[in-house]
């Protein structure tokens, strides 16, 4: 019967591969992949163990073929007297009778010494494939990890409308399955199903040879139909597997989201409708799963009915040649434990076969997501970004930039400024009107359509990723934290800070009482995206990590509409301080905390309709002045 439970397989996101315009991928392309997966690994002595773990592979399925045939050897010396393997042949006669003492004590010799050498073969060919794994282990934990790390840092290096339009839960999974793939098809077909196919063809030579061609064929012809059936059921099965894993991936999803935005689902009180909801998933899940065990089931029989059909052939052929005196006794054992040493490794074909096809489609959902080109990479001669020429403070300019989402009627048009080293540069506007299309612009994740930003005269395109992220640094409004400690989430702004650093970043965001009252104080977890902390809290957080990476440009965008006056009123002491002599990008609806900024632009429907300081903005009676009277009055 073949192993059951549920192995590595794909779930919807192969799905959404194959929506994305992957290629299938076949048995062929997946092993070159893996192979090159393989080699740049830097496993350990690789190539070594691999030659090491072949040369065991293999020789563990010529001993599984030659320990019965010593075993056999060993029953026709007690009953024949130094019998031989293989020297039996057509037209001699196996006599037994009643040996003499002497004779006697030769034939227990022989025995013990034939049967011996079975023992020994046989532990060999059990221990060789141990022997495998402790060789060939580091080898396939290094291709694992390689591809799950390559796969995940890819996955990092997409663009930002990919991340806003993915599923965590399904992206997690297609990490996950695909590395232990890797794992599987290299223990599964290298090592199991290729050596396979050698040990029938030795078998069916030393059948052929030791004694007859009948033998031979039984086997051959045993091994080829419980293929065939086992590979056509399993393709059939193959439809059940699809919507079960398609059933899985849904309530997975549904327990993710549901987890992740717990908040939501709280404040609405929909924590039954949720339930109720993932229950319907797995409802389906549930059914879905009884169809696979089922024809599960048929496979595991139609697999015995063959093997039990194939054995039975041959022991009534090794019976008759018994019968006729041309073989003897041990050598019925030794054809049904050759068949039975074939049936061991077939046992799993079905099993072997389907998760092969389910990895290869792992693999594929992978590779697919390998194959996305970010949409925001380095050019191949962007150079890193030389030090400030103005001290702490970077020029930033736009120049002519134009910029549409898919999912948006407008976006920026012609938008053009220059905010000067050590300036405080406001963008206010209505929602929706592009301010946060310009922040996103001004930090490269994302490329403008027409135009260009640049920092201190550089083309943002022509300069590092990761030497821009240093020179920028932004507050959102929204801080996410990891679910990690006070002080991880701010030292995240420089790993290389000092527990000093950390604590001056801190005090500078008007967070250090607040941390010295906590009973772990920088060790206090904050808990999932930082939900244990106030808004506020999260919001000075984030200003501390910013400020503790100390860049050029600080971009702030409502980074105060989540406290209270009176720490809004520190808070924008602390900034006074922060922002001297560094270039600010400021964004924000609350004009009273723009009022002091160098310029203000005022953006609507994509365009700046307006720019200046605050007092000749008031004084022009325009769309900033409307905002102004509009937020005084309500206040």
């Amino acid at each position: 019967m073949s192993v059951r439970g549920n192995a590595p397989s794909a779930r919807r996101d192969a799905a959404l591969a194959q929506e994305g315009g992957a290629k299938p991928l076949g048995l062929t392309a997946a092993m070159i992949d893996l192979g090159k997966l393989v080699i740049r690994s830097q496993a350990p002595q690789l190539k070594l163990r691999l030659i090491v773990a072949l040369v065991l592979t293999f020789g563990s399925k010529v001993t599984d073929v030659m320990a019965p045939l010593l075993l056999g050897a060993a029953i026709n010396s007690l009953v024949g007297g130094g019998f031989k393997v293989g020297a039996m042949r057509r037209g001699a006669r196996f006599v037994a009778g009643q040996p003499h003492p002497h004779v006697a004590a030769q034939m227990s010799i022989a025995f013990a010494v034939l049967a011996g050498g079975w023992a020994v073969v046989r532990f060999l060919s059990s221990a060789a494939p141990q022997a495998r794994d402790i060789v060939f282990g580091p080898v396939g934990q290094a291709a694992q990890r390689r591809a799950a790390s390559e796969t995940f840092a890819h996955a990092l290096s997409l663009s930002l409308d990919y991340h806003q339009t993915k599923r965590t839960g399904a992206l997690s999974r297609t990490v996950d399955r695909g590395s232990r793939a890797v794992d599987f098809l290299l223990r599964t077909v290298i090592f199991n199903l290729a050596p396979t196919v050698l040990a029938l063809v030795v078998a069916a030579i030393v059948l052929a040879k030791a004694y007859d061609w009948r033998f031979a064929a039984t086997a051959v012809v045993t091994v080829v139909i419980y293929g065939v059936l086992t590979f056509s059921i399993s393709d059939w099965r193959i439809g059940h597997r699809r919507v079960l894993n398609e059933a899985d991936a849904e309530a997975s999803a549904r327990a993710v989201d549901a987890l992740i935005n717990y908040e939501t689902v709280k404040a609405f009180g929909a924590e039954a409708r949720a339930a109720r909801g993932y229950s319907e998933a797995l409802e389906v899940y549930g059914r879905a799963s009884e169809k696979a065990n089922t024809s599960l089931a048929l496979l595991n029989m139609v697999q015995a009915a063959v093997m039990s059909a194939g054995l039975g052939v041959m022991a009534v052929l090794a019976g008759l040649e018994v019968a006729a005196g041309r073989m003897g006794p041990g050598d019925i054992m030794s054809a049904i434990l050759i068949l039975t040493g074939l049936y061991a490794p077939l046992n799993i074909l079905g099993f072997a076969y389907r998760e092969i096809r389910q990895s290869v489609i792992d693999m594929e959902a992978m590779l697919a997501l390998t194959a996305k080109t970010p949409d925001i990479a380095d050019a191949p001669d962007a150079v890193t970004l030389p030090p400030c020429p103005h001290g702490r403070g970077g020029e930033i300019a736009f120049e002519g930039v134009s910029f549409r989402h898919g999912a948006r009627v407008e976006g920026l048009r012609e938008v053009s400024f220059t905010a000067a080293p050590g300036s405080t540069v406001a963008i206010v506007g209505p929602s929706g009107a592009g301010k946060s299309t310009l922040i996103r612009l001004a930090m490269r994740l994302l490329d403008p359509q027409e135009g260009r930003v640049t920092l201190d005269g550089h083309d943002l395109r022509q300069i590092t990723q990761a030497s821009l992220r240093r020179a920028v640094a932004l507050v959102p409004q929204d801080v996410a934290l990891f679910n990690d400690t006070l002080y991880a989430n701010i030292g995240f702004g420089r790993p290389d800070a000092t527990d000093e650093d950390v604590w001056a970043a801190a005090e500078a965001a008007e967070l250090g009482p607040f941390i010295r009252a906590l009973p772990d104080g920088m060790a206090t977890k904050v808990g999932e995206r930082g939900l244990k902390l106030s808004g506020g809290e999260r919001q000075r957080v984030g200003l501390a990590r910013a400020l503790l990476a100390d860049p050029r440009v600080l971009i702030l965008d409502e980074a105060t509409s989540a406290l209270d006056s009176r720490t809004e009123a520190a808070i924008q002491a602390t900034l006074r301080r922060a922002k001297a002599g560094r270039t600010t990008l400021i964004v924000a609806h609350r004009l009273s905390t723009v009022a002091d900024a160098d310029e203000i632009l005022v953006i609507k429907a994509g365009r700046i309709v307006e720019r200046g300081p605050h007092v000749g903005l008031i004084a022009r009676d325009g769309e900033y002045a409307a905002l102004w009277k509009k937020q005084t009055r309500e206040a």
